[in-house]
This record gives structure tokens, sequence and C-alpha cells, in this order.
């Protein structure tokens, strides 16, 4: 089985290793919160120390509750608006896609053009789910995005926007609001406390990417 290797310069990035590597345990689980058994496959495919995280079981169990209710967000939405574009920022590996699909969704993953090649090599696109090698705060992007008259537009941001000031949040926020009216996000977000508290963890695991 070939092995691959993340590389890049973005402390951020290396993160996408550590929800990855949540699902995978949650696999290995007996009493399922979430099945991912591709993420499982997919940490055996990739050349890393995966000891190196330090999480607590309770946010091990947070972190998989987060995972599916996304997953049951993103279906409520599909649900409502069965043709529509999801847009899913900071995709890393996350495979939301195989857990939710409805056969009409045009889905784009969008992550760092690194991100994006690391990501093709592991889980190659499909007819209607579509890579895109960009920074959510780099305007070019929104080139790629197809606007099609009349169809709803979701946006997913797990596990991403706390990593970023406020300002550069805020100002996503009234450029998504701008170029896609009337259109839904779904994302998460933490307490002052809390930010400390994973801060901690991911100085524990060795990882550069801190939370503001």
């Amino acid at each position: 089985m070939a092995r691959y290797t993340l590389e890049s310069q973005d402390k951020i990035t290396e993160t996408l290793l550590f929800a990855l590597n949540i699902c995978a345990m949650e696999a290995r689980q007996p009493n399922l919160l979430l099945r991912d058994d591709r993420a499982l496959q997919l940490v055996k495919q990739i050349d890393y120390d995966f000891s190196r995280f330090k999480l607590n079981p309770l946010d091990q169990v947070s972190a998989i509750l987060r995972v599916r209710e996304f997953d049951r967000l993103t279906q409520d939405f599909l649900s409502r608006q069965p043709k529509s574009i999801v847009v899913h920022i900071g995709c890393g590996l996350d495979t939301r896609f195989d857990r939710v699909d409805n056969r009409s969704v045009e889905w784009y993953d969008l992550d760092l053009p690194e991100v994006i090649s690391f990501r093709q090599a592991l889980i190659p696109s499909t007819e209607r789910s579509h890579p895109v090698g960009c920074s959510v705060f780099d305007p070019a992007w929104i080139e790629v995005i197809p606007s099609e008259p009349g169809w709803p537009f979701l946006f997913l941001a797990e596990g991403v926007l706390p990593y970023f000031a406020q300002d550069q949040v805020r100002q996503l926020f009234l450029f998504l609001a701008d170029k896609f009216p009337g259109c839904e996000l779904v994302c998460d977000g933490m307490s002052p406390f809390m930010v400390r508290l994973h801060n901690l963890e991911l100085l524990a695991s060795k990882v550069g990417a801190r939370l503001h």
C-alpha cells in the first residue's frame, strides 16, 4: 500500500490529521457514535506519527459529536434543498460527502492548494465532488464555484474559524453575505476557556497552530 506524507508550511494544516485521527479512533470503538470506516483506511495510508496527538477522552467524544452534528445539519439542509451547492471550507481529509450525499448535491471541497493535492492522492474527486485549492480568505476561489440560478448555497466550516482572528472571520461572513445572498453557514465557535484548554492540548501534541 502506498503511503503519503503531508507537506505544508502552514501551521494550521497539520490539524487536519488531528481531526482525521479522531474519526479513525472512533471507528475502532465497539459502540460507534459515528461510522467513518474510510478515516481508518486513510490513517493507514499516511506516513505520520499519530500517537503524538494528546487528547483527553471527553474531548474525543465532543469532537465526534461535533462531526455528527455537522452531518445532521447538512442532511437537514439537503432534505430542504436537494439540488444545491455545498462548499466545505477547510475540508482537510473529511469524508462528509460520502456520508451525506443525496445524489443531486454539487459539492466543493475548499482548502489550501497543498492540502487539496494531498487529499486528491487519497480521496479522488467524483462527478459531483470537486476540489478547490485556495485559501477561503483569497476571493479567487469564488471563480471556481458556479452560480447556478436558483441553486441555494450551504457553507460548512468545521473546526476552522477558531484558528483565525476575529476581524478575518467577520470579513469572511460579510463576503459570503455579499456574494451569496441567502446562503446558509454552519460553523463552530469556542469560549475563551475552551480556547485556552485546546491550545494546551495543541502545545502538548507539539502542533504549531493556536486557536484565537
